[in-house]
Parts: structure tokens; C-alpha cells; sequence
């Protein structure tokens, strides 16, 4: 029995071995190790860099003849058209003229801080006779009627808004976008731009050498005429991001001139303390605010509008545009509140003829 017992267990003793051994390959040195413990990824061999000197120096070459793009539109081009003034002189910027917005290199142009002046002259009358030649001959009645029908309701897929930026640089590309496939482009005006909207419209028909077939309120319908050819439209450069605003004189002084200092301090709360003759909301339609304020200061001295949560960059800006078109004197803006003053009367009378 004996025997037996020890031939078995001698038979026992290699396969035992072996089953040992074949686990010891699966078990792992460390003894903790949880369920679903994330495996560490593999090490990637390390792959030497390709050189493409030769296609990348092949690439450059095909992209430098693209720039810097060149363009024939008769107009410096700025951020904005119709809510600068060209004719008022910055005096500092916020930064540095030498970095154009167009991109390094990218355009024929050089950026002088505020605008991209033309290069070379051109022939205006060329230029208009080009512009009539693509407008073509005036449309009819039947057909104008139609085309405003199609594009002046709310839902119509082809509209560009147009917010307190104004007539931008970039928007011009949109509009040529929209006329690939459109006859006409609906836009829709909000913000400051909508107290002047005769300067708007300009600025549209003389950019985008279209014309203004529909206006209601601040709502535009721009034609781009029967003549137009997508493939021969103007090289427009796309602005690649918006400049800084330059420093420009202060609007209001601490003194109006012509008043002493306790005369604009009179005036100043006497606007405070009277009731708004209207209040204005953020980004919206401001048509009637110029003949508003031009019939109130016939019968007051101060007029009060009421501009909380229109912001106070906004402000300002409505500030001076009601300063050329009424015309008046802007004396305070504090606390969203504008103060407008309509001027000496005894020193404008001289100067009408």
C-alpha cells in the first residue's frame, strides 16, 4: 500500500510543476490589483521625423504669388465706413499702426492706424460707368414689386444685420456672398447706425456698387443689378480680426464753451433733475430720435434721454451723431443718461445767411 501511495505521489509531482509554473506566468509581482485597474498603454517606438524640406519649400512658392492681394475698389478701407469720420484726426492709438488687421503681408495697402489708404488714382468716371453697366437699364414696376415681395419678409434666408458697427469692411464680402445666388440681399439695421439711415444707405450703394431698391424703417433691400457676374465681382480682403478704436479728442469738457463754469453746472442739473423726453433700449430702432430732439429743444433748453442698459461706448456715440444732426451741444454723460444742450442762440444767429 505503501507502494502504491508513493508511486502516486511521485506521478503527481511533475504535472503539479508544471501547473505552477504555467500560472506564475499570469500572476502579477504587485498584489494589489483591483478589477477594471486601467492598463498602462503600450510605449510607442520611437519614429524618426520625415523631412519634407522639398515639399514644404514647393508649398511657399505656390502661395507667394497669391499675396499680397491686390484690389481695385476706389475707397480706403477701414473697419467701419459710415460710423468713422476721416475727417477728425486720432491723437494716440491703442496699438501699435504697424499691425494691420488684413494680416502681415497680405495686402498691397499699408495700414495707418485707422484706414488702408489707395495706392495709385483712379478713373471715377470709368468706375461709374462700369457701375452703371452692371446695374443695367432701371428695373420696372412689375419687376421691382416682385423682387420686394420675394426678399423683405422676416423669414427670407438672404439678410445680413447690420448692428453698431455699421457699414463694416467685411460686410461688403457678405453682401457679394448673398448675390451669387440672391438678386437681392435683405438687411436689417439696428443700434446707433439707424439715426442716420440716409448714411447708411449711402454708404451700402457706394461700397457694394448696388442700389437700394426698398426702405421701410431699418429694414433695406440691396439690388446688385441685371448685369452682374459673380465671377468678375471686386477683390475684397477680409479684415482678420477688429482693430482697436485710436484715442480720439474728449467729447465733453469740464467747461462748454461759451458758458462759464457755474453756467454749465446750472445746466447740467437742470437736465438731471428734468423729465426724459424719451428712453432708448439697447440695440435698437432709433429712426425718430433726431426729429424728436430737434422739435423738444425748439421749446426747451435741456433735453434728458433716458439710455440705461444702452451702454455707456453707445452713449457716446449717439452723443455725437445728434451732435451733427440736429444740431446741439452734448454737456454730460453720466449714469446712462445723456444731457443735451441746445447751444447760444444769440452766436448762431449771425451765422445764418
Amino acid at each position: 500500500m505503501r507502494n502504491h501511495l508513493f508511486s502516486f505521489s511521485t506521478c503527481r509531482s511533475p504535472f503539479s510543476l508544471s501547473l505552477r509554473r504555467f500560472l506564475s506566468q499570469f500572476i502579477h509581482d504587485d498584489l494589489y490589483d483591483p478589477p477594471f485597474s486601467p492598463s498602462s498603454p503600450p510605449p510607442n517606438p520611437h519614429k524618426p521625423k520625415k523631412k519634407n524640406s522639398d515639399n514644404g519649400a514647393q508649398n511657399i512658392i505656390k502661395e507667394d504669388p497669391k499675396l499680397p492681394l491686390k484690389s481695385d475698389l476706389p475707397f480706403d478701407f477701414r473697419y467701419s465706413y459710415s460710423e468713422t469720420d476721416p475727417s477728425v484726426k486720432p491723437i494716440s492709438f491703442r496699438e501699435s499702426p504697424k499691425f494691420s488687421p488684413f494680416g502681415p503681408g497680405r495686402l498691397d495697402r499699408k495700414w495707418t492706424g485707422t484706414s488702408a489708404p489707395v495706392q495709385h488714382q483712379l478713373d471715377r468716371k470709368k468706375l461709374e460707368e462700369e457701375r452703371n453697366r452692371v446695374l443695367g437699364d432701371p428695373l420696372q414696376d412689375e419687376e421691382m414689386a416682385e423682387l420686394v415681395e420675394r426678399y423683405r419678409h422676416s423669414d427670407c434666408a438672404r439678410q445680413i444685420n447690420l448692428g453698431k458697427g455699421g457699414v463694416t469692411h467685411n460686410m461688403i464680402d457678405d453682401i457679394h456672398n448673398h448675390w451669387k445666388k440672391a438678386e437681392a440681399v435683405r438687411i436689417k439695421c439696428l443700434g446707433v447706425p439707424t439715426l442716420d439711415m440716409d448714411n447708411v444707405c449711402f454708404h451700402l450703394e457706394d461700397k457694394s456698387f448696388g442700389k437700394i431698391i426698398y426702405r421701410n424703417i431699418n429694414i433695406l433691400l440691396l439690388y446688385r443689378g441685371r448685369n452682374y457676374d459673380p465671377k468678375n465681382r471686386p477683390v475684397i480682403p477680409l479684415m482678420l480680426w477688429k482693430p482697436y478704436a485710436p484715442i480720439y479728442p474728449r467729447l465733453v469738457k469740464n467747461v462748454i464753451e461759451g458758458l462759464t463754469y457755474e453756467d454749465t453746472r446750472e445746466l447740467r442739473n437742470k437736465g438731471l433733475n428734468s423729465e426724459p423726453l424719451m428712453k432708448l433700449t439697447r440695440n435698437g430702432v432709433y429712426v425718430n430720435v433726431v426729429e424728436r430732439v430737434r422739435e423738444a429743444l425748439k421749446t426747451k433748453e435741456v433735453v434728458r434721454l433716458d439710455c440705461t442698459h444702452v451702454g455707456t461706448s453707445d452713449c457716446k456715440r449717439i452723443g455725437v451723431k445728434l451732435r451733427d444732426l440736429v444740431p446741439c451741444v452734448p454737456i454730460l454723460f453720466k449714469d446712462e443718461q445723456i444731457i443735451i444742450w441746445r447751444g447760444n442762440l444769440n452766436q448762431e444767429q449771425p451765422s445764418d445767411p
